[in-house]
């Protein structure tokens, strides 16, 4: 526990129960100016202008750190946009997203587009929104000006990131854009599966998920992961895998984190949550690439991050109208590929975790704390004195059931719909300011756009 802060504070939290640094307690969080002042034992005497007591079925979390959201705004905003996406994001105890490079219109592979985004964003983010530079082909000379810019990182593609604006890079190209990244210390982050591979399996075609799914087999993700294990140890870059589906590439992940190669890894909520063996025929909301694979990948999937191999779960939040899904063919392969939970993995991931024995703790670690450390969030992701006052109160023991009418989705598809799910977020607040609940302020977008440097100062 901190030592208390001097004088009022704006708003003072009572828990029996909160999600600090060391696990569970019970504490009084003091806000002063957006940040948290004091951390203290639940019966510290702390003057504040405003006391919230949460209930006896209440937990006080760390506002959720999404690494991983595909918004789509400016260009596809009829998919997503940044009032839709950061309202569904405060709705599930998100307060902070860093939006992916690709399926807006231009793709942020260049200042200027960066610029774009920013101005979309501005002044539609009801939550604090950072961004992710694009690594393609024939750019490696715009990674530092974007760098400089504040992006959080590059993402790159190691085969068809399906639109055309994006262009994977090949293995050389790969090579030349990690040299390039490592001479200011800069993040790669990796969609990894094998183009030749996935070139050489059988075409998706049709309603039925086991040809989809064998169109894109677990080889093709081990051996890309492979590549960039290989190109981060010679080179000396930074490296993540993005939303590991394989429970194959585990082992060579541990081993090359043993050996020093810096590598993070990052899953799924639909990874843990799913299995190929339930998806019916046509049900082409759970198409995602890579995709979900059978129950006992998903089990070994779920031992990885118990042993600490896997650091994070975020939602690759890829939404697209119900047109694109082709409902009407019910074909997968022909259907857009992508996911749509942002509002959802809070509850989704804490459904599966607890009944294989996991706290509340472990998700914060993997959904708050991890990913901050991951994009260099140092004041998201903890209730810790000078952090950010963002948190979420949390009703573990409460059940719903997943209706996509009532999201804050721009469109109402997900695989979620009709599925029992436990745990809901009951207030969000973002920097001392409540965005979310029965008595959340009305003053419009609250949200920050964030920058490295910003972040980590």
């Amino acid at each position: 526990m901190s030592e208390p802060a001097t004088g009022a504070f704006d708003v003072v939290f009572r828990a029996r129960r909160l999600i600090g640094p060391n696990g569970e307690t019970a504490g009084s969080v003091g806000v002063r100016d957006g940040r948290i002042a004091a951390v203290q034992p639940l019966g510290a005497q702390l003057a504040a202008a405003r006391t919230i007591e949460l209930a006896a079925d209440e937990v006080l979390l760390p506002g959720l750190v999404d690494t991983h959201v595909h918004v789509n705004d400016p260009g596809r905003t009829e998919w997503e946009g940044f009032d839709t996406a950061t309202r569904a994001a405060a709705a599930g105890g998100v307060t902070t997203i860093l939006d992916m490079p690709l399926n807006s219109l231009p793709p942020t592979i260049d200042t200027g587009a960066l610029e774009v985004k920013r101005k979309t964003a501005r002044d539609k983010a009801h939550v604090d929104v950072g961004f992710w530079g694009g690594a393609v082909q024939g750019n490696r000379t715009e990674l530092r000006g974007l760098h400089e810019a504040g992006v959080f990182g590059f993402k790159c593609f190691l085969l068809h990131s399906g639109v055309d604006e994006f262009p994977p890079l090949n293995p050389a190209e790969l090579a030349e854009a990690l040299r390039e990244l490592a001479r200011y210390d800069a993040l790669m982050i990796v969609h990894a599966e094998d183009s030749d591979t996935i070139e050489q399996a059988p075409a998706a075609h049709g309603e039925t998920y086991g040809d989809f799914l064998n169109s894109r087999p677990r080889g093709a993700e081990n051996l890309a992961i492979a590549q960039v294990i290989e190109l981060a140890r010679r080179i000396g870059a930074r490296v993540h895998i993005l939303h590991l589906s394989s429970s194959e590439a585990l082992p060579m992940i541990a081993s090359a984190r043993a050996d020093g190669v810096r590598l993070t890894v990052e899953t799924c909520p639909h990874y843990l949550s799913f299995s190929a063996e339930e998806i019916p025929d046509g049900a082409t909301q759970f198409k995602c690439c890579p995709p979900i694979r059978e129950a006992r990948n998903r089990e070994l999937l779920w031992r990885g991050l118990a042993d600490g191999i896997i650091d994070c779960v975020v939602s690759d939040h890829s939404p697209c109208t119900p047109e694109l899904k082709r409902f009407d063919i019910g074909d997968f392969g022909v259907a857009w590929g992508g996911v749509s939970s942002l509002q959802l993995g809070l509850s989704a991931v804490w459904t599966q975790a607890r009944v294989r024995g996991h706290g509340i703790a472990d998700v914060v670690r993997w959904m708050a704390s991890g990913p901050a450390e991951l994009a260099g969030l140092r004041r998201k992701g903890a209730i810790e004195v000078g952090h950010d006052a963002d948190f979420c109160v949390f009703a573990p023991d409460e059940a719903f059931v997943v209706d996509v009418g009532k999201l804050h989705h721009r469109n109402p598809v997900s695989p979620y719909h009709g599925r029992p799910l436990s745990g809901l977020v009951r207030q969000t607040w973002l920097r001392g300011t409540q965005i979310v609940g029965s008595d959340a302020e009305t003053t419009g977008p609250q949200g920050k756009l964030l920058s490295r440097q910003l972040a980590a100062s």
